[in-house]
């Protein structure tokens, strides 16, 4: 059905840098879900946690997880979405990938490559938005650090759903939790952020707070705390365009290009 997207978020651990387990448990997750959906979220770097550990888990567009998410995305009939290490041309890209039922695939290369944890010393930053419709949507997928840059998320292009897919640990979760909901408000759109939850390597605890919120910053949906679950939400372009025409706010940004 056009302008109605039934998203699915999964909010759970990731297992350090073991992505045949990580695909495992995360097939099991889809699987549960019972409920006809469009879209499935997973968290940024699914298959190994965040790692700079390019050279031994980085995998290619030809790869097995490429092909598990083509496969689950036929499956279920749904986009399947999230982010893994992807050699490509001889460099390293936390490449966002956008699997859909019909087999075709789009992706994003992270842009803002967060140097506080080394990640800009071997991967390649992105250079360009990835926008896609589907359903009767406008989607634009960004990869955590993003989160922080305004511009980058800057609604230009008519943009129903912002997500967001991240590995945001506990010291910065208040960030987390007020930038997503200023990327709503000051775009106007739907924002999703999907986070993870656990422990990793190097002992930085993930709490979740994964969310959605609508164009006005209402939190529309939310997770406990540490929850391991699977929520879906319905979301409807009719809201968001009753809230657009109410509310002209778009109409008056400035017009100005990142060069």
């Amino acid at each position: 059905m056009e302008n109605v997207l039934n998203v699915a978020i999964i909010q759970t651990d990731i297992i350090w840098e073991n992505s045949i387990q990580n695909r495992l448990n995360f097939k099991e997750k889809i699987d549960a879900i019972s409920k006809e959906v469009d879209l499935i979220v997973l968290q940024e770097m699914f298959t190994t946690g965040f790692t700079n550990n390019v050279e031994n888990f980085a995998e290619t567009m030809q790869g097995e997880t490429v092909k598990w998410m083509l496969e689950n995305a036929s499956d279920k009939e749904a986009i399947l979405l999230g982010s893994l290490i992807i050699k490509d041309g001889g460099k390293y890209y936390n490449r966002l990938i956008v699997a859909f039922p019909d087999g075709n695939l789009k992706y994003y290369n992270k842009r803002h490559l967060f140097s506080y944890a080394g990640e800009d010393k071997v991967f390649t930053s992105g250079n360009s938005r990835l926008v896609f419709t589907y359903k009767g949507f406008n989607i634009c997928p960004l990869v955590c650090y993003d989160l922080r840059f305004p511009v980058w998320s800057r609604n230009t292009k008519d943009i129903d759903v912002l997500i967001y897919i991240a590995n945001w640990p506990k010291p910065r979760i208040n960030a987390w939790d007020i930038l997503l909901k200023g990327r709503a408000i000051e775009n106007m759109c739907y924002t999703v952020g999907v986070n993870r939850l656990g422990t990793d390597f190097n002992n930085l605890e993930y709490l979740g707070h994964s969310t959605v919120i609508d164009a006005m910053g209402n939190n529309i949906l939310d997770f406990e705390e540490g929850e391991e679950t699977t929520k879906i939400i319905l979301l409807r372009k009719d809201h968001l365009e009753n809230i657009r025409s109410k509310f002209g706010f778009l109409a008056d940004r400035d017009e100005f290009e990142i060069v």
